[in-house]
């Protein structure tokens, strides 16, 4: 069953997916802003990437909030030992992982203190996931200082499994989802229909190579899907912020279409027929694609 969140940002979008196989509920929210993957060397253009990443999340954050407080339930909830985990999916190296991981630990205590009417809470165990070649040192050196959780790191893609199965409570992944685990094969095969000759996005290219895109993205889903769906114990809950278009609106005429269309134009001067073309690998899905 499908329901829609209508969040308070006119670029931002959310489904509610309930009662899956295992019982988790899912928040998807989506928001038009990029992600990249930053060092902690916090120059100018990371520090504005910051702003309007934090931007969305606070957006966001009321919504996930309530629902939270609606879906949680600590009574039907596994937990061994007396600890909560929280996985962090495309954490990059901070800060942002860290404000949004303090954000849903907040709300989760709430929701803990209203069903047990008790300030003695589990602890907590959150872990960072990132590609390997994530810069996992910058992010450890920049943990909070009053952190009231235990934290570990664990690399590797998110289109495979993480962790074990029924491991997690809460699972977390913002503006990561629109990367796609590889290019299509389609795009750089000469032959095919979908080839990406003079490009290096599907920004006003033939339908056939954004189908490509769709696919491989439609593919990456299912599997981050049911990855995730044999990690969450039953009743877990996982929340996802991710890029998304208005109904209606061409991806050529967002700030990133514009942006890869600049970027396509002039790569393709400077290497001429010097080096063979590149592609992007990066889909972005409008709202009412989702629900289908």
């Amino acid at each position: 069953m499908f329901n829609i969140l209508h969040l308070p940002n006119i670029y931002t979008y959310g489904l509610i997916l309930q009662d899956l196989s295992t019982r988790m509920n899912m928040i998807v929210g989506n928001a038009l802003l990029s992600y990249v993957y930053g060092n902690m060397n916090l120059s100018m253009s990371y520090l504005t990437l910051f702003f309007f990443q934090r931007r969305s999340a606070n957006v966001v954050k009321e919504k996930i909030d309530e629902e939270i407080a609606k879906k949680l339930d600590f009574h039907n909830l596994p937990i061994a030992s007396n600890t909560f985990r929280l996985a962090d999916l495309g954490c990059s190296v901070g800060p942002n992982t860290f404000f949004h991981v303090q954000d849903l630990l907040e709300a989760i205590k709430q929701k803990y203190e209203m069903q047990f009417h008790t300030s003695q809470i589990p602890e907590f165990q959150v872990f960072f996931n990132d590609q390997p070649m994530n810069d996992f040192n910058a992010l450890f050196n920049n943990l909070p200082q009053e952190r009231q959780y235990f934290a570990a790191g664990v690399p590797g893609s998110f289109y495979d499994r993480l962790f074990p199965e029924s491991f997690l409570h809460f699972v977390h992944c913002s503006i990561s989802l629109h990367w796609l685990s590889k290019l299509p094969e389609q795009l750089l095969d000469k032959n095919s229909p979908a080839w990406n000759r003079g490009r290096i996005h599907y920004t006003n290219a033939p339908n056939e190579v954004v189908n490509a895109y769709a696919s491989q993205f439609a593919k990456d889903m299912e599997n981050f899907l049911n990855a995730r769906s044999k990690e969450l114990v039953s009743g877990g809950m996982i929340v996802i912020i991710s890029q998304g278009i208005p109904n209606g609106m061409l991806y050529s005429e967002l700030q990133n279409g514009v942006m890869f269309e600049c970027m396509s134009l002039s790569l393709m001067d400077m290497v001429k027929e010097v080096i063979k073309p590149m592609s992007i690998p990066s889909r972005i899905m409008y709202a009412h694609k989702i629900l289908h």
